[in-house]
C-alpha cells in the first residue's frame, strides 16, 4: 500500500461522482441528492485526512516539486485549496437540488477541487515520492485508510489558515 496510490484512488473517485452527477436527469432530484451528499462527505473526508496525515509528512520529508519552492509552499496552496473546496461545496447547499443555480455551484466545487487535485498530483504527491521511504508510503497509507474509515458518514468542516496550519505541524516530528 502507498499513500499516494490511495491519493489518487480518491481523487478517481471523486471524478467519478462527478461524472455520475452530470448524467443524473435533473428531475431525478432524490438520486441527485444522494451522490451529492455522499461526494460532499468524501470531500471532507479526504481533505481533512490529508490536513492530518499527509501533509505533516509532506512538511517533514519534502523538498519541493514542480513550481513550488518547497513543501511549506506546497502545504499553503493545498489547505488554501481545502478552504476554497470547503466553501464550494458549503455554497451548493444553498441552492435547490436539479435547479440551474445547484448545478452551476457544483460546477463551481467541482472546478475547485479539480484544480486542487492537478496540482496536488504534479506537485505534493510528486515530492513525496521523490523523498519518502516504501516504508514510510505505506505506514501512511494504513493511518490514511484507517482514518478514512472510521469517518466515512464525515467530519466536520472547517477552514484552516494556512500559515497556523504549517506552524503547528513544523515543530512538531509526527509523520
Amino acid at each position: 500500500m502507498d499513500i499516494t496510490q490511495l491519493l489518487l484512488d480518491d481523487h478517481q473517485e471523486q471524478r467519478r461522482l462527478f461524472g455520475m452527477i452530470e448524467q443524473i436527469d435533473r428531475t431525478t432530484t432524490l438520486a441527485l441528492t444522494a451522490v451529492w451528499d455522499r461526494l460532499a462527505k468524501f470531500l471532507e473526508v479526504h481533505a481533512k485526512a490529508e490536513e492530518v496525515i499527509f501533509y505533516p509528512a509532506l512538511l517533514h520529508i519534502g523538498e519541493g516539486a514542480g513550481s513550488k519552492e518547497g513543501p511549506k509552499d506546497e502545504t499553503a496552496d493545498a489547505i488554501k485549496d481545502h478552504n476554497e473546496i470547503r466553501d464550494a461545496v458549503a455554497a451548493v447547499f444553498d441552492h435547490q437540488v436539479g435547479t440551474d443555480a445547484w448545478y452551476q455551484a457544483v460546477t463551481t466545487a467541482n472546478e475547485a477541487n479539480s484544480d486542487h487535485m492537478a496540482e496536488e498530483e504534479r506537485e505534493g504527491m510528486t515530492d513525496f515520492r521523490q523523498h519518502a521511504s516504501l516504508q514510510a508510503r505505506h505506514d501512511l497509507a494504513v493511518r490514511f485508510a484507517y482514518f478514512e474509515a472510521g469517518r466515512v458518514t464525515g467530519v466536520h468542516a472547517a477552514n484552516l489558515d494556512p500559515d497556523d496550519y504549517i506552524e503547528s505541524v513544523v515543530g512538531t516530528n509526527r509523520i
